[in-house]
């Protein structure tokens, strides 16, 4: 079949440290003019401590560690507090330390702000803001399939936060449902920079197999059999092309029903196989955007900004979109 690709024989294949790229220098490059990004000016950065935090509530389970409710108690201002069980060399922990400092200093409010990061010990903790609506995997096991016009404002935010990062030569390399949140307020936001990548200016390839794989785009699977040109900034529109048709079909796009998702069949299913197609009662519109994010040719695909113009979000632009629907059956 061509593919060169090292298949992990063990389930904890991605918990072992990874080597990370050089560090860049701080602070976080002033974006550009982002023709419809969201542009803030800079503000002082919150204070907070570990000590000042209180647990409340456990928000989340995962590999690496827990990601919980927490209220500050001297003001009451409500967070999440993530940490990371999974205790990694100095070198490393640095490093993640370090580009967490760097996303800690963007300013948009398309992504989820870090007001703090802490090592203690070996673990390292995060203190992020809190989106009291949940995550859009959870919106769509309660509702089964999500409608257009939600989808559309989804994307819409969600491109915007791409595109300040983008900008800034930075990638997320894990947009995915689970990682895009939402709130009461009717804001999306891009969570979870576990595995995000800050680019040098000659946007080197990001070669270590993290994140979901199955949100991957074909030239991570396989990089020698894409020329070995791999642009984290392409690979994102992927996957968030392929959330938003998760999110349409009410299934991972994929896979048939039932089919595991294990590397193998992930790997054939992206690599080998056709891009996977909108539903045929989808508007034309929905159709043309997701066809524009699924493109296996990377240079193919349109960028953040493209997008921003695409008729299917210009279709519901005049429409005012409230979110909080999609909530009401969420047991937060």
């Amino acid at each position: 079949m061509g593919l060169k690709l090292p298949i992990p024989v063990r389930e904890d294949a991605f918990s072992k440290p990874m080597p990370l790229p050089m560090p860049l220098p701080l602070p976080l490059p002033k974006p550009p003019n982002m023709n419809g990004a969201c542009k803030l000016p800079c503000v002082p950065l919150e204070e907070v401590t570990l000590e000042d935090l209180q647990k409340i509530s456990t928000l989340g389970c995962g590999s690496s560690g827990k990601v919980y409710k927490v209220k500050h108690v001297k003001t009451g201002k409500i967070y999440a507090l993530k940490i990371i069980q999974e205790k990694h060399e100095l070198a490393v922990r640095k490093q993640i330390m370090r580009e967490m400092e760097i996303l800690r200093r963007a300013n948009s409010p398309h992504i989820v702000q870090c007001y703090g990061i802490f090592d203690r010990g070996g673990e390292i903790s995060f203190v992020l803001e809190y989106m009291d609506g949940g995550t859009l995997a959870q919106v769509l096991q309660a509702h089964k399939k999500i409608p257009e016009h939600y989808l559309a404002e989804v994307a819409r935010q969600v491109l915007k936060g791409l595109l300040y990062l983008h900008q800034n030569k930075i990638v997320h390399r894990d947009i995915k449902p689970s990682n895009l949140l939402i709130n009461k307020r009717r804001e999306v936001k891009i969570a979870d920079f576990g595995v995000s990548t800050v680019l040098a200016h000659t946007l080197a390839q990001c070669n270590s197999f993290v994140g979901t794989c199955a949100y991957m785009s074909p030239e991570r699977f396989d990089p020698d059999g894409y020329g070995g040109k791999y642009d984290g900034c392409s690979a994102d529109i992927w996957s968030l092309g392929l959330s938003l048709l998760e999110c349409a079909l009410g299934r991972f796009p994929c896979l048939s029903p039932g089919q595991r998702p294990d590397w193998p069949t992930l790997m054939v299913a992206i690599c080998l196989g056709d891009p996977p197609s909108p539903p045929p009662d989808a508007s034309p519109e929905f159709q043309s955007f997701i066809r524009c994010c699924l493109q296996k040719d990377a240079l193919l695909r349109h960028t953040a900004h493209g997008l921003l113009l695409h008729p299917f979000l210009k279709k519901y632009e005049q429409r005012s979109c409230d979110l909080s629907p999609l909530l009401q059956s969420l047991h937060l």
